[in-house]
């Protein structure tokens, strides 16, 4: 498991020569001819652009090749272990993989690859991606499958390359990223420079796991009030604010104050498009080692309406049942 893991997140050159085999194999285990020629390339994004090229002029064997295999493999182990033991031995093999590769590295990539492509008006090269083979986050399955000799060329290229296109006479390849940057959960995260970077220059921005437009991770570090009141995306505004601080922009966007007792102070500024954000203010009453008490801004759902019900909301409780002894 872990050696499929680190397969998906390495950032090491392909090695060709051995990624070239795998597609032999993988080709020759579904019964086509090997391909006549590879086109190497340095990112995902300009292999689907050549991928909706080739598109035009050949089929793609990408079923054959990648999705019937990986069917057939599930549908033999399931017969072999049962429903319920195919459940138990995806759970020990495949799937915190899955999680780690296909949810919060090739769904997030395939996105932004997809707007991108959407904005420069390429809608070939959208629909190619529905074409690719993950290359390295196929190890996202193939632990699975360890013992399948149907899977050995498919297990070769995930190893030694990065996403590819199988047509019928040739085979798109592009190499693996130079650098790959998660948070602390596996998301794709990284406050300065794309989250993930490819040989040709391409990369990835990302912030806990949502892909951002290069120009918008430029502009975080230089954010204002006005930028993030301004920005149409709630999901985007959402990354803003989190750079800029909720507390922060609290503070400089004169938010209301909507209540205050003796648990703390309510604080409400509507965003333009989405739901208000509402935070209570609240002090530790444990001291620093300096004397001094550090204040905390917790956010809350935009219903509450007072301070006691909003604190009592971040320990799961209703405001009439939230009466601590003593505060920590």
């Amino acid at each position: 498991m872990d050696e499929w893991l680190d397969c998906g997140l390495t950032t090491a050159p392909a090695d060709r020569a051995a990624a070239e085999a795998g597609v032999r194999a993988a080709y020759a285990a579904g019964g086509l001819p090997g391909p006549e020629r590879f086109v190497w390339l340095g990112s995902p994004r300009a292999g689907a652009i050549r991928a909706a090229e080739l598109a035009a002029e050949q089929k793609s064997v990408r079923a054959v090749v990648r999705t019937r295999p990986w069917a057939q493999a599930r549908a033999r182990v399931t017969e072999q272990l049962g429903a319920a033991g195919w459940s138990r031995h995806w759970a020990a093999t495949g799937a915190r993989t899955w999680q780690l590769l296909t949810d919060r590295i090739v769904t997030p990539l395939r996105t932004r690859l997809g707007a991108e492509f959407d904005e420069q008006g390429l809608p070939a090269a959208r629909l190619a991606l529905l074409d690719a083979a993950h290359g390295q986050q196929d190890g996202a399955w193939l632990g699975a499958f360890e013992d399948d000799a149907a899977l050995h060329g498919l297990a070769a290229v995930a190893r030694n390359a990065g996403w590819w296109w199988p047509y019928e006479r040739v085979v798109v390849m592009t190499e693996r990223p130079v650098a790959l940057h998660r948070d602390n959960l596996g998301r794709l995260h990284h406050g300065d420079g794309p989250a993930l970077s490819y040989p040709d220059g391409w990369g990835l921005y990302a912030w806990r796991g949502m892909p951002i437009p290069a120009e918008v991770a430029h502009a975080l570090p230089h954010l204002t009030v006005e930028q993030i009141r301004a920005e149409e995306n709630a999901e985007v505004r959402r990354v803003m604010l989190e750079h800029f601080g909720y507390d922060r922009y609290l503070r400089d966007s004169g938010a209301s104050q909507v209540h205050r007792d003796e648990c703390g102070i309510l604080w409400r500024v509507d965003l333009p498009g989405d739901e208000p954000l509402v935070m209570v203010e609240v002090v530790n009453s444990t001291p620093e080692p300096d004397g001094t008490s550090r204040t905390y801004f917790l956010r809350v759902p935009p219903s509450v309406s007072t301070a006691r019900e909003a604190v009592a909301w971040t320990f799961g409780l209703e405001a009439d049942e939230y009466s601590p002894l003593a505060q920590t």
